[in-house]
């Protein structure tokens, strides 16, 4: 077990109409490399627990985001665990004097991971463990699987970010431009820039709910500096090298932790086509497609969000 304590600091915020989870630990701890990132448990107040969830967020999300999610797990009787990924809402950022999105190496966020669960899950909650990840944290979660068979007995993925709509470019033009731009030093530079679009809902890819989107620009309001630019370069190939691998047959032939997927069937960041792909090689999945549902599911209309809820509670703990 790491030495490192947490730091006990109240950690979250309460933002309009988004009052934090009742039973609730936040602090900051430390990461084997000196990182600081936030984190939060959330116990059940259910009498026995059937397990913790391991909740992770997405790029560019925050604890308070899933705030409604998370009561919707502790009322079902599991504990949760869930932390911001370094580099974004309120862990420590990568890039001084930028905002923009950035990782030096994606293994990375496995290590925070691995470090998460070994020194604040394992210690502080309840058996057994799960995982709940959405977008990039699906993609973590499906990269670092094989090195977690011992230790997660289940996992559920909402839109893993296992592919990406290239826009303008061709799929192999765009992977090339951002390796290249890595290459010749221009890695820690944003490709969209270093401020946040303010986005009308009207113009937004990731949910059909006008409220839940409302609600989730306010966490800005209240917490500013949780804001974070575009992607850095690095970060994109370092994504695009991490796809690649966990398309691969025998690595998905490796991940032995029942999971359960759910893609967005009206996604315009993660290709449907790339998910099935996906489910169609690891054989330890089952996928369910949302049919007309935007990228974020957890913040999706309830015709939508309450069919993966549903999902969840029927596949953890895994009981029947």
């Amino acid at each position: 077990m790491d030495k490192k304590a947490p730091i006990s600091t109240c950690a979250i915020h309460d933002t309009p109409d988004n009052p934090a989870p009742k039973n609730a630990t936040s602090g900051f701890f430390e990461t084997g490399d000196g990182k600081r990132l936030r984190y939060a448990l959330f116990r059940s107040e259910v009498t026995r627990a059937k397990g913790t969830v391991v909740l992770l967020q997405g790029r560019n999300e925050t604890i308070e985001k899933y705030y409604e999610t998370i009561r919707d797990l502790t009322e079902a009787g599991l504990w949760v665990a869930t932390f911001d990924w370094r580099g974004q809402g309120g862990s420590e950022r990568l890039l001084q004097g930028s905002n923009a999105g950035h990782v030096q190496r994606f293994a990375d966020y496995e290590s925070d991971l691995e470090y998460f669960l070994e020194n604040i899950v394992l210690p502080d909650t309840r058996l057994p463990f799960f995982i709940v990840a959405h977008s990039t944290g699906g993609l973590i979660a499906l990269s670092a699987a094989p090195r977690l068979a011992n230790r997660v007995e289940r996992m559920v993925l909402t839109s893993p970010f296992v592919g990406m709509h290239p826009g303008k470019y061709d799929g192999t033009v765009l992977r090339l431009l951002v390796r290249a731009a890595s290459l010749i030093g221009l890695g820690r530079k944003s490709t969209t820039g270093t401020k946040q679009r303010n986005l009308t809902f009207e113009d937004n890819a990731l949910t059909s709910d006008r409220a839940r989107f409302n609600r989730n620009r306010a966490i800005y309001d209240v917490c500013p500096d949780f804001i974070l630019g575009g992607p850095t370069f690095r970060w994109l190939a370092e994504s695009f090298k991490t796809m690649k691998r966990i398309h691969d047959p025998a690595h998905l032939a490796s991940v032995r932790i029942p999971t359960l997927i759910f893609g967005a069937g009206a996604d315009s960041i993660v290709p449907i086509q790339e998910i099935e792909q996906i489910a169609s090689h690891f054989r330890a999945s089952e996928l369910i497609t949302i049919d007309h549902a935007k990228h974020e599911l957890f913040q999706e209309t309830d015709i939508y969000r309450e069919q993966v809820l549903a999902g969840i509670r029927a596949f953890l703990p895994g009981e029947a």
